[in-house]
Protein backbone atom coordinates (compact mmCIF):
# COMPACT_ATOMS: atom_id res chain seq x y z
CA UNK A 1 0.00 0.00 0.00
CA UNK A 2 1.31 3.28 -1.18
CA UNK A 3 1.75 6.39 1.40
CA UNK A 4 -0.91 8.36 -0.71
CA UNK A 5 -3.83 5.42 -0.50
CA UNK A 6 -2.49 4.93 3.03
CA UNK A 7 -3.52 8.17 4.15
CA UNK A 8 -6.71 8.16 2.11
CA UNK A 9 -7.43 5.44 3.50
CA UNK A 10 -7.08 6.43 6.94
CA UNK A 11 -8.86 9.66 6.25
CA UNK A 12 -11.90 7.73 5.08
CA UNK A 13 -11.76 5.29 7.95
CA UNK A 14 -11.95 8.16 10.24
CA UNK A 15 -14.88 9.77 8.66
CA UNK A 16 -16.36 6.33 8.82
CA UNK A 17 -15.83 5.76 12.39
CA UNK A 18 -17.54 9.44 13.22
CA UNK A 19 -20.64 8.80 11.09
CA UNK A 20 -21.03 5.14 12.21
CA UNK A 21 -20.69 6.78 16.19
CA UNK A 22 -23.51 9.17 15.91
CA UNK A 23 -25.64 6.88 13.54
CA UNK A 24 -25.76 4.24 15.74
CA UNK A 25 -26.60 6.73 19.12
CA UNK A 26 -29.30 7.75 16.99
CA UNK A 27 -30.45 4.21 16.03
CA UNK A 28 -29.92 2.55 19.09
CA UNK A 29 -31.28 5.00 21.02
CA UNK A 30 -34.65 5.09 19.20
CA UNK A 31 -34.70 1.72 20.38
CA UNK A 32 -33.07 0.71 24.11
CA UNK A 33 -34.78 1.56 26.65
CA UNK A 34 -37.60 3.82 24.88
CA UNK A 35 -39.18 0.93 22.46
CA UNK A 36 -40.19 -1.36 24.95
CA UNK A 37 -42.03 0.98 27.14
CA UNK A 38 -43.13 3.14 23.74
CA UNK A 39 -45.25 0.06 22.08
CA UNK A 40 -46.97 -0.98 25.62
CA UNK A 41 -47.67 3.17 25.65
CA UNK A 42 -49.47 2.39 23.04
CA UNK A 43 -51.59 -0.79 23.88
CA UNK A 44 -49.43 -3.33 21.85
CA UNK A 45 -50.61 -6.75 22.21
CA UNK A 46 -48.05 -8.61 23.84
CA UNK A 47 -47.77 -11.56 21.15
CA UNK A 48 -46.58 -8.17 18.60
CA UNK A 49 -44.24 -6.71 20.79
CA UNK A 50 -41.51 -8.88 19.36
CA UNK A 51 -42.66 -8.03 16.10
CA UNK A 52 -41.77 -4.34 17.10
CA UNK A 53 -38.22 -5.54 18.12
CA UNK A 54 -37.49 -7.18 15.15
CA UNK A 55 -38.88 -4.85 12.42
CA UNK A 56 -36.01 -2.75 12.09
CA UNK A 57 -33.95 -6.09 11.66
CA UNK A 58 -36.04 -7.14 8.45
CA UNK A 59 -34.30 -4.79 5.75
CA UNK A 60 -31.32 -6.03 6.38
CA UNK A 61 -32.03 -9.43 5.27
CA UNK A 62 -33.74 -7.60 2.30
CA UNK A 63 -31.49 -5.21 1.20
CA UNK A 64 -27.82 -5.54 2.44
CA UNK A 65 -26.76 -8.09 0.16
CA UNK A 66 -28.14 -5.85 -2.95
CA UNK A 67 -27.13 -2.91 -1.13
CA UNK A 68 -23.67 -4.21 -0.73
CA UNK A 69 -22.94 -5.99 -4.16
CA UNK A 70 -24.05 -2.70 -5.92
CA UNK A 71 -21.39 -0.53 -4.04
CA UNK A 72 -18.60 -3.05 -4.63
CA UNK A 73 -19.92 -1.94 -8.34
CA UNK A 74 -20.60 1.57 -8.21
CA UNK A 75 -18.24 2.76 -5.40
CA UNK A 76 -19.33 3.12 -1.53
CA UNK A 77 -20.29 6.42 -0.97
CA UNK A 78 -23.39 6.84 -2.45
CA UNK A 79 -24.88 3.93 0.05
CA UNK A 80 -23.30 6.08 2.61
CA UNK A 81 -24.98 8.49 1.52
CA UNK A 82 -28.47 6.95 1.12
CA UNK A 83 -27.81 5.48 4.69
CA UNK A 84 -27.50 8.97 6.23
CA UNK A 85 -30.79 10.52 4.80
CA UNK A 86 -32.44 7.32 6.75
CA UNK A 87 -30.96 8.09 9.59
CA UNK A 88 -31.78 11.61 9.49
CA UNK A 89 -35.37 11.34 8.57
CA UNK A 90 -36.40 8.20 10.31
CA UNK A 91 -36.63 9.78 14.07
CA UNK A 92 -38.73 12.63 13.01
CA UNK A 93 -41.68 9.49 11.86
CA UNK A 94 -42.16 8.75 15.49
CA UNK A 95 -43.42 11.97 16.81
CA UNK A 96 -46.22 11.20 14.29
CA UNK A 97 -47.13 7.54 15.57
CA UNK A 98 -50.36 7.43 17.38
CA UNK A 99 -51.21 3.70 17.00
CA UNK A 100 -49.11 0.47 17.88
CA UNK A 101 -48.59 -0.93 14.19
CA UNK A 102 -47.38 2.43 12.91
CA UNK A 103 -44.52 1.94 14.89
CA UNK A 104 -43.65 -1.59 13.26
CA UNK A 105 -43.74 0.69 10.23
CA UNK A 106 -41.17 3.50 11.49
CA UNK A 107 -39.44 0.71 13.44
CA UNK A 108 -39.00 -1.10 9.47
CA UNK A 109 -38.07 2.08 7.69
CA UNK A 110 -36.00 2.86 10.27
CA UNK A 111 -33.50 -0.13 9.61
CA UNK A 112 -32.80 0.40 5.89
CA UNK A 113 -30.06 3.04 7.48
CA UNK A 114 -28.21 0.15 9.22
CA UNK A 115 -29.05 -2.64 6.87
CA UNK A 116 -27.32 -0.41 4.09
CA UNK A 117 -24.12 2.00 6.16
CA UNK A 118 -23.01 -1.39 8.42
CA UNK A 119 -21.51 -4.02 5.59
CA UNK A 120 -20.59 -1.14 2.82
CA UNK A 121 -18.40 0.39 5.71
CA UNK A 122 -17.29 -2.71 6.74
CA UNK A 123 -16.42 -3.89 2.75
CA UNK A 124 -13.92 -0.44 2.60
CA UNK A 125 -12.44 -1.43 5.51
CA UNK A 126 -11.36 -4.39 4.84
CA UNK A 127 -10.08 -3.29 1.14
CA UNK A 128 -8.04 -0.26 2.73
CA UNK A 129 -6.66 -2.73 5.04
CA UNK A 130 -6.03 -6.46 3.87
CA UNK A 131 -3.36 -7.02 6.82
CA UNK A 132 -5.37 -5.67 9.49
CA UNK A 133 -8.67 -6.36 8.47
CA UNK A 134 -9.66 -7.85 12.27
CA UNK A 135 -8.40 -4.80 14.21
CA UNK A 136 -9.63 -2.15 11.55
CA UNK A 137 -13.23 -3.54 11.41
CA UNK A 138 -13.43 -3.70 15.32
CA UNK A 139 -12.16 -0.60 15.86
CA UNK A 140 -14.77 0.76 12.99
CA UNK A 141 -17.16 -1.40 14.91
CA UNK A 142 -16.01 0.27 18.53
CA UNK A 143 -16.47 3.49 16.90
CA UNK A 144 -20.10 2.43 16.59
CA UNK A 145 -20.64 0.86 19.82
CA UNK A 146 -19.43 4.48 21.45
CA UNK A 147 -22.55 5.56 20.18
CA UNK A 148 -24.72 2.53 21.20
CA UNK A 149 -23.28 2.25 24.39
CA UNK A 150 -24.23 5.94 25.46
CA UNK A 151 -27.59 5.48 23.65
CA UNK A 152 -29.45 3.40 26.42
CA UNK A 153 -27.57 5.60 29.71
CA UNK A 154 -28.90 8.78 27.53
CA UNK A 155 -32.22 8.02 26.56
CA UNK A 156 -32.75 6.33 29.60
CA UNK A 157 -32.12 9.62 31.81
CA UNK A 158 -34.13 11.51 28.86
CA UNK A 159 -36.80 9.60 30.01
CA UNK A 160 -36.17 9.96 33.70
CA UNK A 161 -35.92 13.55 33.86
CA UNK A 162 -38.99 14.26 31.30
CA UNK A 163 -41.20 11.59 33.29
CA UNK A 164 -41.37 9.35 30.07
CA UNK A 165 -41.35 12.08 27.22
CA UNK A 166 -41.10 9.77 24.55
CA UNK A 167 -41.21 13.16 21.98
CA UNK A 168 -38.60 14.44 23.58
CA UNK A 169 -36.32 11.31 23.21
CA UNK A 170 -37.01 11.12 19.34
CA UNK A 171 -36.32 14.40 18.54
CA UNK A 172 -32.76 13.72 20.79
CA UNK A 173 -32.64 10.59 18.19
CA UNK A 174 -33.66 12.80 15.18
CA UNK A 175 -30.44 15.51 16.06
CA UNK A 176 -28.04 12.24 16.68
CA UNK A 177 -28.87 11.42 12.95
CA UNK A 178 -28.81 14.47 11.17
CA UNK A 179 -25.33 14.74 12.43
CA UNK A 180 -24.64 11.73 11.21
CA UNK A 181 -25.99 13.03 7.62
CA UNK A 182 -23.49 15.84 7.71
CA UNK A 183 -20.70 13.46 7.99
CA UNK A 184 -22.42 11.69 5.08
CA UNK A 185 -22.07 14.65 2.59
CA UNK A 186 -18.45 15.74 4.14
CA UNK A 187 -17.50 12.21 3.18
CA UNK A 188 -18.68 12.77 -0.37
CA UNK A 189 -16.76 15.97 -0.91
CA UNK A 190 -13.91 13.73 -1.39
CA UNK A 191 -12.33 13.46 -4.75
CA UNK A 192 -11.61 9.72 -4.66
CA UNK A 193 -14.21 7.22 -4.13
CA UNK A 194 -12.81 4.87 -1.56
CA UNK A 195 -13.68 1.56 -3.88
CA UNK A 196 -14.82 1.19 -7.02
CA UNK A 197 -13.90 -1.99 -9.06
CA UNK A 198 -14.75 -2.26 -12.44
CA UNK A 199 -17.26 -4.22 -14.34
CA UNK A 200 -16.19 -6.76 -16.47
CA UNK A 201 -16.90 -6.47 -20.44
CA UNK A 202 -19.83 -8.06 -21.64
CA UNK A 203 -21.25 -9.24 -18.34
CA UNK A 204 -24.75 -7.33 -16.76
CA UNK A 205 -25.39 -5.47 -13.89
CA UNK A 206 -27.51 -8.33 -13.32
CA UNK A 207 -25.77 -11.02 -14.30
CA UNK A 208 -22.82 -9.97 -12.12
CA UNK A 209 -25.20 -9.75 -9.06
CA UNK A 210 -26.14 -13.17 -9.30
CA UNK A 211 -23.03 -15.01 -9.84
CA UNK A 212 -21.23 -13.17 -6.86
CA UNK A 213 -24.25 -14.16 -5.07
CA UNK A 214 -24.17 -17.81 -6.35
CA UNK A 215 -20.65 -18.28 -5.82
CA UNK A 216 -20.58 -16.73 -1.59
CA UNK A 217 -23.73 -18.49 -1.00
CA UNK A 218 -21.93 -22.17 -2.18
CA UNK A 219 -18.90 -21.50 -0.15
CA UNK A 220 -19.52 -23.68 3.20
CA UNK A 221 -16.61 -21.48 5.02
CA UNK A 222 -18.99 -18.21 4.51
CA UNK A 223 -22.25 -20.32 5.36
CA UNK A 224 -20.67 -21.50 8.77
CA UNK A 225 -19.39 -18.37 9.78
CA UNK A 226 -22.76 -16.36 8.56
CA UNK A 227 -24.14 -18.77 10.97
CA UNK A 228 -22.52 -18.54 13.74
CA UNK A 229 -22.90 -14.68 13.31
CA UNK A 230 -26.83 -15.13 13.04
CA UNK A 231 -26.74 -16.86 16.35
CA UNK A 232 -24.66 -14.48 17.89
CA UNK A 233 -27.45 -11.48 16.94
CA UNK A 234 -30.17 -13.92 17.75
CA UNK A 235 -29.18 -13.84 20.99
CA UNK A 236 -27.61 -10.09 21.20
CA UNK A 237 -31.37 -8.80 20.18
CA UNK A 238 -33.44 -11.39 22.15
CA UNK A 239 -31.01 -9.93 25.23
CA UNK A 240 -31.32 -6.69 24.55
CA UNK A 241 -35.02 -6.34 24.02
CA UNK A 242 -36.14 -8.34 26.98
CA UNK A 243 -33.47 -7.16 29.34
CA UNK A 244 -35.52 -3.82 29.02
CA UNK A 245 -38.59 -5.77 30.35
CA UNK A 246 -36.99 -8.29 32.64
CA UNK A 247 -35.47 -5.68 34.57
CA UNK A 248 -38.05 -2.96 35.79
CA UNK A 249 -40.98 -5.66 35.67
CA UNK A 250 -39.29 -8.48 37.62
CA UNK A 251 -36.17 -7.08 39.31
CA UNK A 252 -38.05 -3.73 39.90
CA UNK A 253 -34.70 -1.37 38.44
CA UNK A 254 -35.73 2.12 37.51
CA UNK A 255 -35.26 2.72 33.81
CA UNK A 256 -31.57 4.31 34.31
CA UNK A 257 -30.06 1.26 36.00
CA UNK A 258 -31.56 -0.67 33.34
CA UNK A 259 -29.81 1.28 30.82
CA UNK A 260 -26.80 0.89 32.56
CA UNK A 261 -26.81 -2.84 32.30
CA UNK A 262 -28.17 -3.18 29.32
CA UNK A 263 -25.44 -0.54 27.65
CA UNK A 264 -22.86 -2.98 29.54
CA UNK A 265 -22.97 -5.08 26.64
CA UNK A 266 -21.62 -2.47 24.00
CA UNK A 267 -19.89 -0.94 26.82
CA UNK A 268 -17.56 -4.17 27.07
CA UNK A 269 -17.46 -4.35 23.12
CA UNK A 270 -15.50 -0.60 22.61
CA UNK A 271 -12.85 -1.67 24.71
CA UNK A 272 -12.64 -5.52 23.82
CA UNK A 273 -12.92 -5.75 20.07
CA UNK A 274 -9.93 -3.61 18.88
CA UNK A 275 -7.86 -5.50 21.10
CA UNK A 276 -9.81 -9.20 20.30
CA UNK A 277 -9.42 -7.91 16.56
CA UNK A 278 -5.45 -7.93 17.07
CA UNK A 279 -5.51 -11.03 18.46
CA UNK A 280 -7.36 -12.40 15.95
CA UNK A 281 -5.14 -11.12 13.00
CA UNK A 282 -2.17 -12.87 14.78
CA UNK A 283 -3.40 -16.28 15.99
CA UNK A 284 -6.49 -16.68 13.50
CA UNK A 285 -9.93 -16.60 13.87
CA UNK A 286 -11.02 -19.85 15.21
CA UNK A 287 -9.74 -19.82 18.88
CA UNK A 288 -11.49 -16.00 19.25
CA UNK A 289 -14.85 -17.46 17.85
CA UNK A 290 -14.72 -20.43 20.12
CA UNK A 291 -14.28 -19.00 23.13
CA UNK A 292 -16.34 -16.29 22.18
CA UNK A 293 -19.32 -18.65 21.82
CA UNK A 294 -18.69 -20.29 25.08
CA UNK A 295 -18.18 -16.83 26.63
CA UNK A 296 -21.12 -15.56 25.45
CA UNK A 297 -23.65 -18.49 25.95
CA UNK A 298 -23.10 -19.62 29.62
CA UNK A 299 -23.60 -15.92 31.34
CA UNK A 300 -27.37 -16.24 29.86
CA UNK A 301 -28.55 -19.30 31.30
CA UNK A 302 -28.46 -17.36 35.32
CA UNK A 303 -29.98 -14.18 34.41
CA UNK A 304 -33.73 -14.92 35.21
CA UNK A 305 -32.59 -16.60 38.85
CA UNK A 306 -30.58 -13.20 39.56
CA UNK A 307 -32.46 -10.31 41.47
CA UNK A 308 -28.79 -8.06 42.56
CA UNK A 309 -28.01 -5.64 40.45
CA UNK A 310 -24.45 -6.12 40.42
CA UNK A 311 -24.14 -9.91 40.04
CA UNK A 312 -26.82 -8.85 36.89
CA UNK A 313 -24.14 -5.84 35.63
CA UNK A 314 -21.17 -8.89 35.88
CA UNK A 315 -23.28 -11.46 33.97
CA UNK A 316 -23.96 -9.12 31.30
CA UNK A 317 -20.56 -7.57 30.90
CA UNK A 318 -19.00 -11.06 30.82
CA UNK A 319 -21.88 -11.58 28.40
CA UNK A 320 -20.84 -8.64 26.36
CA UNK A 321 -16.84 -10.04 26.26
CA UNK A 322 -17.70 -13.24 24.62
CA UNK A 323 -20.51 -11.42 21.69
CA UNK A 324 -17.65 -9.23 21.16
CA UNK A 325 -14.64 -12.04 20.83
CA UNK A 326 -16.78 -13.38 18.27
CA UNK A 327 -18.11 -10.38 16.30
CA UNK A 328 -14.08 -9.02 15.96
CA UNK A 329 -13.28 -12.22 13.98
CA UNK A 330 -16.42 -13.41 11.64
CA UNK A 331 -16.57 -10.47 9.63
CA UNK A 332 -12.64 -9.97 8.61
CA UNK A 333 -12.93 -14.22 8.40
CA UNK A 334 -15.62 -13.95 6.04
CA UNK A 335 -13.80 -11.39 4.36
CA UNK A 336 -11.13 -13.43 4.11
CA UNK A 337 -12.85 -16.52 2.28
CA UNK A 338 -14.13 -14.71 -0.79
CA UNK A 339 -12.24 -13.22 -3.64
CA UNK A 340 -11.36 -9.50 -3.45
CA UNK A 341 -14.13 -8.55 -6.05
CA UNK A 342 -16.71 -9.79 -3.91
CA UNK A 343 -15.48 -8.05 -0.72
CA UNK A 344 -18.45 -6.25 -0.41
CA UNK A 345 -21.06 -9.52 -1.30
CA UNK A 346 -19.36 -11.24 1.30
CA UNK A 347 -20.18 -8.49 4.06
CA UNK A 348 -23.12 -7.66 2.52
CA UNK A 349 -24.44 -11.84 2.56
CA UNK A 350 -22.68 -11.67 5.85
CA UNK A 351 -25.56 -8.83 7.11
CA UNK A 352 -27.95 -10.61 5.65
CA UNK A 353 -27.41 -13.82 7.76
CA UNK A 354 -26.82 -11.74 11.02
CA UNK A 355 -30.40 -9.81 10.69
CA UNK A 356 -32.12 -13.31 9.98
CA UNK A 357 -30.86 -14.56 13.50
CA UNK A 358 -31.20 -10.92 15.09
CA UNK A 359 -35.09 -11.30 13.72
CA UNK A 360 -36.10 -14.40 14.68
CA UNK A 361 -34.57 -13.32 18.08
CA UNK A 362 -37.07 -11.82 19.53
CA UNK A 363 -40.08 -13.34 17.66
CA UNK A 364 -39.14 -16.82 19.08
CA UNK A 365 -38.16 -15.33 22.38
CA UNK A 366 -41.80 -13.49 22.49
CA UNK A 367 -43.33 -16.94 21.95
CA UNK A 368 -41.12 -18.46 24.67
CA UNK A 369 -42.21 -15.62 26.89
CA UNK A 370 -45.58 -16.05 26.37
CA UNK A 371 -45.65 -19.47 27.84
CA UNK A 372 -45.44 -20.60 31.21
CA UNK A 373 -41.29 -20.61 31.10
CA UNK A 374 -41.79 -16.92 30.83
CA UNK A 375 -38.16 -15.50 31.15
CA UNK A 376 -37.09 -18.91 32.95
CA UNK A 377 -37.52 -20.08 29.07
CA UNK A 378 -36.11 -17.01 27.00
CA UNK A 379 -32.62 -16.62 28.69
CA UNK A 380 -31.15 -20.67 28.71
CA UNK A 381 -32.98 -20.91 25.41
CA UNK A 382 -30.54 -18.14 24.44
CA UNK A 383 -27.96 -20.29 26.08
CA UNK A 384 -28.59 -23.07 24.09
CA UNK A 385 -28.00 -21.57 20.57
CA UNK A 386 -25.23 -19.91 21.53
CA UNK A 387 -22.87 -23.37 22.56
CA UNK A 388 -25.18 -25.08 19.75
CA UNK A 389 -23.44 -22.96 17.19
CA UNK A 390 -20.10 -23.47 18.75
CA UNK A 391 -20.63 -26.72 18.20
CA UNK A 392 -21.19 -26.77 14.38
CA UNK A 393 -18.16 -24.27 13.65
CA UNK A 394 -15.34 -26.31 15.38
CA UNK A 395 -16.86 -29.24 13.56
CA UNK A 396 -17.22 -27.63 10.83
CA UNK A 397 -13.29 -26.98 10.93
CA UNK A 398 -13.94 -23.46 8.89
CA UNK A 399 -10.99 -21.10 9.85
CA UNK A 400 -8.27 -21.02 6.94
CA UNK A 401 -7.90 -17.94 4.62
CA UNK A 402 -8.20 -18.36 1.50
CA UNK A 403 -7.84 -15.12 -0.23
CA UNK A 404 -5.98 -12.39 1.56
Amino acid sequence: MTLHTRNAGDSIFLMICIMGSFAILSSTMSKNPVLNPFAKSLATPEIWLGFVAAASTIPGVLISLPAASLSDIYGRKKFLLIAGFVFASAPFLYLLITVWWQLILVRFYHGFATAIFVPVAEASIAEFFPDKRGERISLFSSGTHVGRVAAPALGGYILFVTADDFHVLYLAVAVAGAVALIMALSFLRGSKQPVIIQQRGGEGIVERLCSGWKTVAESRGVLIVSFVQACQFYAYGATEFYLAGYLPEVVHLDKFLTGIIVMSVVGVAVFAKPYMGRISDKIGRRIPIVLGCIVSGLPLIAIPFIADFWILLLLVAVYGLGFATVTASTPALISELVPKELVGTSMGFLSTIMDVGQTLGPIISGFILATNLQYYGVFPSLTFVLLFSCIIFVLSGVAKSNYK
